[in-house]
């Protein structure tokens, strides 16, 4: 949106800086504990004092901005801990739309998963884990919304909006995107399958294995 297009003030404001605000923390151009200065974030996306503060006191709740007393606010640090527990609780709900997946999938659908798995393979084959850590990221959310699980899909995109760091952390390291890989691939055939529990086996073993590599 043009500037001089933009409004400055109300909702359309603190939604624009909102919007403008989490992306830049989910894809890491804000980095932990970067602290967030109102007046200047104000000042860069054209909008007032009021409207940030709004936008910040949103992000809060989603878990990605926290408050510190007497200095403002920063991007959340989560820690390997939280990132443990917020991983244990991704097991049940990816779980249950893997196993949704498998029944509610269409074919078309289960066509998408299987190219999604075959350009994964070749992000490894050819040594891009960042295009792998993004593919990764695409598979997850694909069978989320086959699943027509509503509720669950809200619920895991604010838990999963708090692990963007770690996820390409894991990505970077080495071997990580070779064993990732097999246990993504484990997950598409289950879902092919058309196996509910083998879907959700497959989402918890994986789960497991990302806390393991977590705790490492």
């Amino acid at each position: 949106m043009p500037k001089e297009a933009r409004p400055s003030t109300g909702e359309q404001a603190k939604q624009h800086a909102l919007a403008q605000l989490r992306q830049a923390i989910l894809h890491g151009e804000m980095a932990p504990a970067q602290r967030l200065v109102e007046n200047e974030l104000a000042e860069q996306f054209g909008v007032t004092r009021a409207s940030i503060r709004a936008a910040l006191i949103d992000l809060e709740s989603q878990g990605l901005v926290e408050r510190i007393r007497n200095r403002g606010s920063r991007v959340r640090v989560v820690t390997v801990d939280e990132a443990v527990a917020i991983t244990e609780c991704r097991m049940v709900l990816e779980g249950l739309c893997a196993a949704k997946a498998a029944v509610a999938a269409s074919d078309e659908q289960l066509v998408e998963l299987t190219e999604l798995g075959t350009a994964m393979t070749k992000s490894v084959a050819d040594g891009e884990p960042v295009t792998y850590s993004d593919l990764n990221h695409e598979l997850h959310t694909r069978i989320r919304e086959f699943s027509g699980q509503q509720t669950a899909q809200e619920l895991l995109e604010r838990l999963n909006a708090q692990l963007v760091r770690h996820r390409f952390q894991l990505a970077l390291r080495p071997g990580r995107p070779q064993q990732s890989l097999n246990e993504h691939l484990t997950m598409i055939e289950a879902i092919r399958a058309r196996d509910p529990q083998a879907a959700e086996a497959a989402v918890r073993a994986h789960l497991s294995s990302v806390i393991e590599a977590l705790r490492d």
